[in-house]
């Protein structure tokens, strides 16, 4: 008997896990107020260069005439350059500047002279806090299985908070950045940790819904992000008010418990079965003592398993067809979320308001992840992930051949392309789990995670693309999208299948098998054409003794 049957006797789904796993997903918007923060903290307003008779705080906004006798004409983007001025017909670089505070107020790029020559700084910070990202999950996923999960939640709320008040106070960009890069590390932790939490707790009919759910708050997280960088014009402001909600949080040591599958995995038996008599009350159900005791047999047997089975990452490699298949996997990964994150960022370079473009944005992941939650069993892991990617791709190309009158065009197709790539991401991830074999599992998906966090930390320079040309990111993300999509239709489908548990039923998984159906059916002929030869000679071989007999 293992954790799962506990699980069906304490109810997959009962009161109990239904408050603890609520509880749980409200952190999730605390950190999509992190992820998603950046675009309105380091949003790059428009900007000219300040005329000489000009105050520090004139308005951004010139009419024609003067624009035409002070400004050259910045010929690739059909509009007055922001970088050079003319004095006495001499085009030189702005040595101040005169920024447009209508749409952001007040942002970091006006705090620390982002402009021009200095601008590529806005997409390293974003990329530095991807990297922070990618730090987090490897840290906090080693320390939650190394010494608890709700120790590593807390230990990482606290960071956030302190780090985050502390990015709202940065004197200059660098602590800024540094201390953001804690923050996107923690927002790892807090995040992946209260998921895992979240999903031991519940059975495995009940994972997929729990899994969506939580998507589900993240994706109210970042639509409650534009509403804060609406009322809140100032940059320093907004990151407190960001940040200050994790406070609330610190209650939750008195609320959620400690993960009984962890400590089973630990041996700590006792503490585990208390909570599982806990929850059993709270449930009304009563589990006997001799099934806990069949349990702790159980985790122990599979503990030793698990060692004896452990295997490197390197291994994927030694195998054609499992190179073939992960090499793929990896991609997609990558793909999904250079495209993810780069649409989610790109709102502020999309025509019309950004603050309805960024809501609109996080409000079409509810449907993606309603199609991910209902099409994923009937349509299949490859399939669905295919066709969103497909679509996906397809769609951020279409931009580049809208006419520069029709933006709403562009912006549809935008959503059309982030809604599809949510739910390709979320295909993605349980495609992943079920293509590598159990022994490698966690290794496969721990090195298509890091392949993610590349493609997050490329997404802010593809979006600095838009300064060579408006629709080059969006082209970017729409080629990265539909090759994934067409080289994952090599991909076995998983829906209904025996995983694989080996390395070598892991190479063996999804290889086409037509010569070995041919050349079965060609024995099997073979054979049948020997039986009835045989048949036959036996029959004709009576017939004759039988006219001999009768000769005689």
């Amino acid at each position: 008997m293992s954790y799962d049957d506990v699980i069906s006797l304490l109810g997959e789904f009962g009161r109990y896990q239904r408050k603890i796993y609520f509880l749980l997903c409200l952190p999730a918007i605390l950190c999509a107020f992190q992820k998603l923060g950046n675009v309105f903290l380091i949003a790059e307003p428009n900007y000219r260069c300040k005329l000489p008779t000009e105050s520090d705080n004139a308005s951004y906004y010139l009419n024609d005439t003067i624009l035409s006798i002070y400004y050259p004409k910045d010929e690739l983007h059909n509009k007055y350059s922001s970088c050079e001025i003319l004095i006495d017909n001499k085009t030189q670089l702005c040595e101040s500047y005169i920024f447009d505070h209508e749409v952001y107020g007040y942002t970091s790029v006006i705090e620390y002279g982002l402009t021009c020559s200095s601008a590529y700084l806005i997409a390293t910070s974003n990329a530095l806090f991807m990297v922070g990202v990618m730090l987090g999950s490897i840290i906090f996923g080693e320390m939650s299985d190394r010494i608890g999960r709700k120790i590593t939640f807390f230990i990482s709320l606290v960071i956030l908070v302190v780090a985050g008040l502390v990015a709202a106070i940065a004197p200059e960009l660098w602590t800024f950045t540094v201390a953001r890069l804690i923050v996107g590390a923690t927002t790892s932790g807090v995040f992946l940790v209260a998921y895992v939490i979240g999903l031991e707790m519940v059975g495995p009919s009940k994972r997929p819904i729990a899994g969506t759910v939580v998507q589900m708050f993240f994706s109210l997280g970042y639509m409650l992000t534009a509403a804060f960088a609406y009322y809140i014009d100032n940059w320093r402001w907004m990151q407190f008010a960001l940040t200050i909600p994790g406070v609330a949080f610190f209650v939750y040591w008195w609320f959620i418990p400690e993960s009984a599958r962890w400590l089973l995995t630990k041996n700590r038996t006792e503490e585990a079965k208390k909570l599982i008599q806990e929850a059993a009350k709270y449930n009304d159900v009563v589990i006997p003592d001799e099934t806990l005791d069949q349990l702790l047999e159980s985790a122990k047997s599979s503990n030793c398993d698990k060692n004896a089975k452990a295997a490197s990452v390197i291994d994927i490699f030694k195998y054609p067809n499992m190179r073939k298949k992960s090499l793929i996997i990896f991609f997609d990964w990558f793909a999904n979320n250079l495209t993810y994150y780069g649409l989610s960022w790109n709102t502020n370079n999309l025509a019309g308001n950004p603050y309805l473009n960024f809501v609109m944005s996080g409000a079409v992941e509810i449907p993606a992840f309603l199609i991910l939650l209902f099409l994923l069993n009937k349509w299949g892991r490859r399939n669905l992930m295919c066709c969103c990617m497909l679509i996906s791709g397809i769609s951020l190309l279409l931009t580049m051949i809208v006419p520069d009158d029709k933006q709403w065009l562009i912006v549809t197709l935008a959503m059309i392309g982030k809604l599809t790539i949510t739910s390709s991401y979320g295909a993605v991830y349980i495609l992943s789990t079920e293509q590598f074999p159990t022994v490698i599992r966690n290794a496969g998906l721990g090195a298509g995670s890091t392949f993610a966090r590349f493609g997050s930390i490329l997404a802010p320079y593809m979006n600095a693309l838009v300064h060579v040309w408006q629709p080059l990111p969006l082209l970017v993300f729409g080629t990265c999208a539909l090759i994934g999509g067409l080289m994952s239709l090599v991909l076995p489908e998983t829906l209904n299948k025996k995983l694989p548990e080996t390395m070598e039923e892991g190479e063996q998984f999804g290889k086409k098998t037509k010569k070995l159906v041919v050349k079965e059916t060609t024995d099997d002929l073979e054979a049948l054409n020997k039986v009835q030869n045989n048949t036959n000679r036996s029959e004709i071989g009576a017939d004759e003794k039988l006219l001999q007999n009768s000769v005689s």
